[in-house]
Parts: C-alpha cells; structure tokens; sequence
C-alpha cells in the first residue's frame, strides 16, 4: 500500500535469484557503479535530462563491486557467497550475513529483485 514489497516467508533466502534492474558501469579500478535514474517521473526525467545527467552513480565497495558483477539472474544467493568465498577468502566472512543484508538492502532500495518473487506476484 506505501510501495512496501512483500516478502514470502516460505521461500529460503539462499535460494533466491537476484537480478538487476538498473545497469552499471564498471571503473578502472574494477569497482561498479550502479546507474540508477535521478527521477521516475517521466516530466521531471525529460527536463533534467536538458541540463545534467539523468542518472546517479551509485558507487559500491570491493565486496559490493563484486556482489554486483556476479548477479546474473542465473546464480542463487548460496552460489554468488560460494563465488565470493573463493575470490576473498577470510576477508568476507561471515559471507552469509553480509551478503544477504548487502542484496537486502539493495532489493530494499530496487537496485535488484529476485525471480522467484517476481514470478510469484504474477
């Protein structure tokens, strides 16, 4: 009703297959920006477009660059912490807990959405 996205509690989050909504550029030091547009109203995106950019670079971190690129909207949750494992070792655990919160927060934001609760709400 407040643009709240419902959550299915049946569903084991580790499952879950998140997918991007916005694009994103790729820095030259391997870092990801996230492209999100400055406004969703089409009147206020056609006049901004006239005098700035019409999006944000949403600037992530080494663990979040990361994160991003491995979204494919083929990979679970388990197989992208399993990915991150194997790339920063010690460094990310308790990968679990800071990669779910991570995709979380930016499923939260509509950064990403995930298959399996796209197809539900169909």
């Amino acid at each position: 009703m407040f643009g709240k996205k419902k959550t299915i509690s049946d569903i084991n989050y580790l499952e879950l297959t998140p997918t991007h909504i916005h694009p994103h550029v790729v820095g030259e030091d391997g870092k990801a920006s996230v492209l999100v547009p400055r406004f969703k109203n089409k009147v206020l995106f056609e006049i901004s477009s006239l005098f700035r950019s019409t999006t944000v670079k949403a600037k992530l971190d080494k663990f979040g660059s990361q994160t991003w690129l491995v979204i494919d909207g083929k990979k679970n949750v388990q197989e992208i912490i399993d990915n991150l494992r194997k790339n920063f070792g010690e460094e990310i655990e308790p990968a679990e807990e800071r990669v779910t919160t991570f995709l979380t927060e930016l499923y939260k934001f509509k950064f990403i959405s995930f298959n399996e609760l796209t197809t539900r709400r169909s």
